[in-house]
């Protein structure tokens, strides 16, 4: 199969290119030209690195920590349509039983995903219990544990050992002996839902984490006099961090100063979604047994309170909100939906680029984002 565009993303850069695709794998790149029948041309559409969501609970009615196969399967099919090629389904705060169960079923369907059956379940995460209860969110605080290294084996192994990123509260993890073994097991430790000051980020990061989650968010902030988990995510420069670019989590001035301190390779989009991805305003469902209702914004939020839950955000909106509205540079931008993300989870040898050799999960926007066509593994994927 062959793809061209005169705006393909490759070498840091837009230009005109011919795309080869032999599934699984782009085969080859070409110089721009006819190509002969068999190219289908998406004339000056963008051709990108498949999008990558680390961070995303639900959508279309179904939550991961509903442990429904079928539920997981019909998400991995809806996310293609707004350019996902690869996920990790997120677990929230729950009881231990119920955390268990649906890290099973996400390592269950992920075993049994054919290649190129909607977006790739690239593992779980794992976001909580560990947690700060001052620091809770919209994390259930009945439900948040003590960080102890038996718990955390009994969710590797309920897991099929498929964790590749759990969000913790370090402060909480008494000499960051969780920490480290996550580290030895191969699961990136993000920091979150914590009131760590720098120093205890700077103790957490040299003990093995690697990672914000949602930065700004459920998080101590940066003052002036004291910096703490979301300074720490500023003022490290190889420190990961996740951003969630919907316009309601973080003002879109500071998604650009947070990008212009991170640069190009280590901030990355997430979407924090939640089952009530595309339900209309005023939808009213639960979040971790909690009412939660969409605002006129898309945000969603805890009925009670009005506190923000998560959000409804697709990530090809997400790019037009980082390039349009936060004015953040193309570089940084991009880098932010894919390759930095392939980076952390250690999968950047064969995913996140347009390059020979890699996976073909291509994602093609028009002018206006819409998505016009995703390929995962160098399948074609229905859309709408």
């Amino acid at each position: 199969m062959l793809l061209k565009s005169t705006r393909v993303w490759y070498g840091g850069h837009f230009q005109p290119a011919i795309i080869e695709v032999a599934p699984p794998r782009i085969w080859e790149i070409y110089p721009y030209g006819d190509g002969g029948e068999r190219c289908l041309d998406f004339g000056s559409c963008m051709i990108l690195p498949g999008f990558i969501d680390i961070h995303t609970h639900g959508a279309y009615e179904y939550d991961t920590n509903d442990a429904r196969p079928q539920g997981l399967r019909m998400w991995a099919l809806k996310l293609v349509e707004e350019g996902v090629t690869g996920f990790l389904p997120t677990v929230v705060t729950d009881t231990v039983p119920r955390t268990e169960k649906a890290a099973r079923c996400v390592a269950e369907v992920m075993r049994r995903q054919n290649p190129g059956e909607g977006a790739t379940i690239l593992g779980v995460h794992l976001e909580g219990p560990f947690l700060n209860p001052e620091y809770h969110g919209a994390q259930p605080v009945e439900d948040i544990l003590e960080p102890t290294l038996p718990q955390l084996r009994e969710f590797w192994k309920a897991s099929s050992e498929q964790i590749r990123i759990i969000t913790l509260a370090p402060e909480m993890d008494k000499n960051f002996s969780v920490i480290r073994l996550c580290n030895e097991l191969g699961i990136v430790v993000s920091i979150g839902h914590s009131g760590a000051t720098y120093q205890e980020v700077q103790q957490a990061c040299v003990n093995g984490a690697r990672s914000i989650t949602h930065t700004f968010n459920a998080q101590s902030g940066l003052h002036h006099r004291e910096n703490g988990v979301a300074g720490a995510a500023l003022e490290m420069e190889n420190l990961y961090s996740e951003i969630i670019c919907d316009g309601n989590h973080v003002h879109p001035e500071v998604v650009r100063l947070f990008f212009r301190c991170k640069g190009p390779h280590r901030g990355m989009m997430v979407s924090d979604s939640l089952r009530c991805k595309g339900l209309e305003p005023g939808a009213h469902f639960l979040f971790a047994d909690q009412a939660c209702i969409i605002d006129e914004n898309g945000a969603a939020r805890i009925a009670s309170s009005g506190r923000l839950a998560g959000s409804t955000l697709r990530l090809n909106q997400g790019l037009r909100f980082l390039l349009e509205e936060a004015h953040v540079d193309p570089v940084s931008a991009i880098n932010a939906t894919a390759l930095n993300q392939a980076e952390l989870l250690g999968i950047a040898d064969h995913v996140g680029r347009i390059q020979a050799g890699y996976d073909a999960d291509l994602t093609i926007l028009d002018s206006d984002y819409s998505v016009v066509q995703t390929l995962v593994k160098g399948q074609l994927q229905k859309q709408g």
